[in-house]
């Protein structure tokens, strides 16, 4: 399959990272290389944009779309938690944007065998870098009731957690849980038949879930988002696409204290902490997709971009 992902919030998320002609831009969840390649159609002969993306297809479907930029683009296999020692390797110090659009992609969604999507019966994967051993069905299987309940109750924020903890510990009991096929008939058994009537697609939360847990994608996020914005030079800015609310509510609360860090009591008349203010916040509300693009692509539908601008305090 010809590697093929919409990029959300493409034109906004240009726009608000205000690029500079000659400026080093890091695309930190490359993808199909859309946003990437947007950039790099803005830069001069000065500008130099970095990809990185832990997906072997998605590397080489972007090696090749973004090739007629020659050396202006540096294509790295990775995951942006090591965006620092990726820009050291390189030489560089400092950048003027980075951009990251987290969540699955279409292809990864649209290839059966990877196993992220629910509409079809397939393996237990859901491995973002297919290096990784350890997959879906090691969750599904391995885990304690306990352990898969907090997972779907805390990454899926699914009310039903625990039932469908129980009846997956019940059914592993006889057989192991191979395929999603499987597992989504015990979700639909866990969940009242009124419920699975009106809501979505009684699997999406716990195979959300399941897919956060196995890539560590919140982790990852929560403990590397402050050292990317101290990548960023004077004035440059990260722009972040979140698809639901745990991810959002990290970036949105991490930019707030990267803006405002002071942790004195309110009555102090002057900040005594020492902590200081690493930029500001550009999305004081985040910026949605407008009615075209979700008619053009309904997987945008939960899509929330912000933007944080580093301002380095001269001494």
């Amino acid at each position: 399959m010809t590697f093929q992902h919409y990029s959300v919030l493409l034109n906004e998320t240009i726009e608000q990272l205000d690029i500079k002609e000659n400026g080093i831009y890091v695309d930190g969840t490359l993808g199909g290389g859309g946003h990437a390649n947007a950039v790099l159609q803005r830069l001069g002969d000065g500008g130099r944009l970095i990809g990185i993306d832990q997906d072997a297809a998605a590397i080489q479907a972007a090696g090749e779309r973004l090739a007629p930029f020659g050396d202006k683009v540096t294509v790295v296999r990775s995951n942006y938690s090591a965006m620092p020692q990726v820009l050291e390797d390189l030489g560089i110090h400092g950048v003027d944007g980075i951009v990251l659009d987290l969540g699955v992609s279409s292809y990864q969604l649209d290839t059966v065998e990877r196993g992220f999507t629910y509409r079809e019966d397939t393996v237990l994967d859901m491995r973002m870098d297919q290096r990784q051993t350890k997959t879906a069905r090691d969750i599904v299987n391995d885990y304690t009731e306990t352990e898969l309940f907090h997972m779907i109750r805390d990454y899926g924020e699914d009310k039903f957690a625990r039932n469908i903890a129980k009846h997956i510990v019940a059914a592993r009991q006889e057989a192991p849980v191979e395929t999603t096929g499987q597992l989504i008939e015990l979700i639909k058994a866990a969940i009242p038949k009124k419920v699975r009537a009106t809501g979505g697609h009684p699997a999406k939360k716990t195979f959300q879930a399941i897919r956060i847990e196995l890539n560590h994608e919140l982790d990852v996020l929560k403990n590397n988002l402050e050292d990317m914005i101290d990548i960023l030079d004077d004035e440059g800015r990260i722009a972040i696409i979140t698809f639901h609310s745990l991810e959002d509510r990290i970036v949105k609360n991490i930019f707030r204290t990267c803006e405002r860090p002071c942790i004195c009591p309110p009555e102090f008349p002057v900040c005594v902490c020492g902590r200081e203010s690493k930029g500001k916040v550009i999305t004081r509300k985040p910026i949605v997709p407008g009615r075209e693009e979700l008619e053009e692509n309904s997987r945008s539908k939960s899509a929330k971009l912000r933007v944080f601008e580093r301002r380095i305090t001269k001494e």
